[in-house]
């Protein structure tokens, strides 16, 4: 059975062991300070990447270059909530960003013309080698007895044009190559793109890699590697089949394993906004949440009962925020709020959390009258904003407030801002 393994195990276990060279890194767990001298080192810039097994990261959108250390923190935890391709990311990293003159492509694997491995180089580096024509790439087989040698390298990589003061460098990095793929039982890898700077220096600067668990080599380095999550988390999987069980008004969420606000947030590009500077304040979003779409009460109702039931009883405040809606009725969608709040209070007993309300849009004043007197009458703490506050001022209150070891005082003739 085969074992993928991705870039971040490869800078962890292979690469230092077999002298192949790549560019500093990062993991998540990594201190703000760590951060900024990291950076310092890199010229200024970073690549967060999420440590998923799937492919294409950048086309999907979800490796960001960074140049500060809030911003990288910021971005670690959003990597780390990604998901490509029904596949869910174990954690992020920041890598060294490296910039070059040259990028090349290499991969070893089996071939059937040849029912053994074999080696291919290509100097259009970063992209997908199924875009890669012919002429612009060359394949050799590989003897396993005798392995890649530095002559076999060089006379691919002068045949495809290479320039001479780069042949020797990159055949002597391509036999380590060799040697960590068949010391250690792979059945397929790929280094794209080696990156090379314009001092002469080289750099593999994305991985991805297939064991063979059947080959005794890959015995040692199976009991290592990592275990990368299987699928969607419990909440993920109900919203998820909620989602698409109509298609009038979206209900998307994507777990974060935040621990302060539950973040119940209406409109696209402004829940990304939103989340992003929680994170920036401290906020420590629960979950990332798209909501919206115009949703008649039973939907929302229905979207709003699986968030408190999953995830209330852990948050430390509610914050139900968006943008100013055009079409989203607000009275409809703060009465299904309102409505699953109170079931929620009568089936699980009350829960002391603050709430944070930020929203604008059709029959505003009827939806927020209607939400004032449930959050008063379950006794909860609450702060309304305006639809002319911006959403970032009312997502970096809830942040410092969720942070806050005094909760709010209830008093509605105070507290409230409409």
């Amino acid at each position: 059975m085969p074992v993928d393994i991705g870039e971040l195990t490869f800078l962890e276990q292979l690469a230092e062991q077999f002298d192949i060279p790549v560019p500093e890194y990062l993991t998540a767990e990594a201190s703000r300070s760590d951060i900024r001298s990291a950076l310092g080192r890199w010229g200024g810039k970073g690549l967060v990447k999420p440590d998923i097994l799937s492919g294409k990261r950048g086309k999907a959108g979800e490796v960001s270059v960074v140049t500060t250390a809030a911003e990288a923190m910021k971005k670690l935890k959003l990597a780390a909530a990604a998901e490509i391709n029904n596949r869910n990311a174990r954690t992020a990293y920041l890598v060294q960003y490296v910039p070059s003159e040259q990028e090349v492509y290499t991969a070893i694997t089996y071939d059937s013309r040849w029912l053994g491995p074999s080696f291919t180089i290509s100097l259009k580096g970063g992209v997908d080698v199924e875009e890669i024509t012919e002429e612009n790439k060359k394949t050799i087989p590989i003897d396993v007895f005798k392995g890649l040698d530095a002559y076999q390298a060089s006379n691919m990589l002068e045949s495809l044009g290479c320039p001479q003061k780069l042949i020797s460098l990159l055949s002597r990095t391509f036999v380590s190559f060799w040697d960590m793929f068949i010391t250690t039982g792979m059945r397929m890898a790929e280094i794209n793109p080696w990156r090379i700077t314009s001092d002469g220096k080289i750099y593999a600067c994305d991985f991805k890699g297939i064991f063979d668990d059947s080959n005794y080599r890959f015995g040692e380095y199976g009991r290592n590697l990592p275990e990368y999550p299987e699928g969607k988390t419990e909440f993920e999987e109900d919203m998820a089949e909620w989602d698409a069980a109509s298609h009038r008004g979206q209900a998307h969420v994507a777990d974060l394993d935040g621990k302060k606000v539950l973040p119940i947030l209406f409109g696209g590009g402004a829940s990304t906004i939103i989340i992003e500077t929680l994170l920036e304040y401290g906020g420590d979003p629960i979950f990332l949440s798209d909501f919206g779409g115009n949703p008649p009460y039973e939907r929302m109702y229905g979207t709003i009962e699986r968030c408190l039931r999953h995830k209330l009883q852990d948050a430390s405040l509610l914050l139900i925020l968006g943008g100013k809606a055009n079409n989203t009725l607000i009275d409809v969608t703060f009465q299904a709020i309102a409505d699953a709040l109170r079931d929620f209070f009568e089936r699980n007993g009350p829960v002391e959390v603050p709430v944070v309300v930020g929203r604008g849009g059709p029959r505003l004043i009827q939806g927020v009258l209607t939400l004032q007197k449930t959050l008063e009458d379950l006794k909860l703490p609450y702060v309304i904003f305006g639809p002319d506050t911006p959403i970032t001022l009312v997502a970096e209150y809830a942040a410092r407030l969720a942070n806050s070891a005094e909760r709010l005082s209830f008093d509605p003739a105070h507290d409230k801002q409409e």
